[in-house]
């Protein structure tokens, strides 16, 4: 008996978020995850990973997929192939940076900023002594990339890709009404991420109209492909504006009760293969 897919014509562009989408709760890919995918680049449809991730902590996930393509990262700041070549960067200016830890005085304990760099200095910090408990595994995997600068403004000597500020769900929905509150408000990007087993809220702060959305619709115009022909899986408050723009969006099983009222598709979650059961009720199935 041979299992083979039967290709939707309509659907040219998947763009699957990695944390909580094609990662399961041990951050591996699934075996029936990772089939689906290479089917679906074997049949001609271009997969472009979107990630919150810088690109170097997203590359070893996309290397594992085993087949050529691109990454959308840092939420669309950065679009860059798996090789090194970089399609568009969206970064952050400083003066607007420096602004924005002078709004967020408060919250400075918990920001991180993240340059466009692979080696130390790429992310920056004060310290860790509110972070290490909200993202520990994170900081350990990052520690050769991470300098430590008091105060964070002086780091400021270039555009950073974005400010991020970690830490507790209640603390940070606090920075996130601050922020808001702001005269900044409408000159940045805020993106939040948000795990409430965890209780961590990830707030991502980028230039003005940067985002996962804008990133997926200028990549597919690059390429060529309508919003039509663009299907999305995602899981969480960062991949609103990408589930948004895609004209077939999935939401994970695993998404919080506010995201999977919005009216896309929900699939399964991601300790269930949910990334394969999108592909499987979009694209189905023939057994011969």
């Amino acid at each position: 008996m041979l299992n083979f897919f039967v290709l939707s014509p309509e659907i040219r562009l998947l763009a699957v978020d990695i944390d909580g989408t094609l990662l399961n709760p041990q951050f591996q890919i699934s075996h029936a995850d990772l089939a689906a995918l290479r089917r679906m680049h074997g049949e001609g449809v271009e997969v472009v990973l979107v990630t919150g991730r810088r690109h170097a902590f997203a590359l070893p996930i996309a290397q594992e997929l085993g087949f050529d393509l691109w990454l959308i990262s840092s939420n669309g700041a950065v679009t860059r192939s798996l090789h090194g070549e970089t399609l568009y960067r969206d970064l952050f200016p400083a003066v607007t940076c420096r602004e924005l830890f002078s709004v967020m005085m408060e919250f400075r304990n918990h920001a991180v900023l993240t340059f466009d760099i692979e080696h130390k200095g790429a992310l920056v910090l004060e310290h860790m002594r509110d972070l290490t408990s909200s993202i520990q595994r994170w900081l350990e995997k990052n520690m050769q990339y991470i300098e430590f600068v008091v105060p964070i403004e002086e780091a400021l000597t270039s555009d950073p890709v974005q400010a991020m500020f970690c830490g507790p769900m209640e603390r940070m929905r606090k920075a996130v009404a601050t922020l808001k509150g702001s005269a900044m408000k409408d000159r940045v990007t805020i993106l939040r991420t948000e795990y409430p087993l965890r209780d961590l809220c990830i707030v991502d702060v980028l230039n003005q109209g940067c985002s996962k959305g804008h990133a997926l619709q200028r990549w597919a115009s690059h390429r060529g492909i309508p919003r039509e022909q663009v299907m999305a899986i995602g899981d969480n408050f960062n991949d609103v504006e990408m589930l948004a723009f895609a004209g077939l969006p999935f939401i994970m099983g695993n998404a919080c009760e506010e995201l999977r009222r919005n009216g896309w598709r929900v699939t399964l979650p991601n300790d269930q293969n949910g990334v394969a059961a999108a592909i499987a009720e979009v694209f189905g199935t023939l057994t011969v």
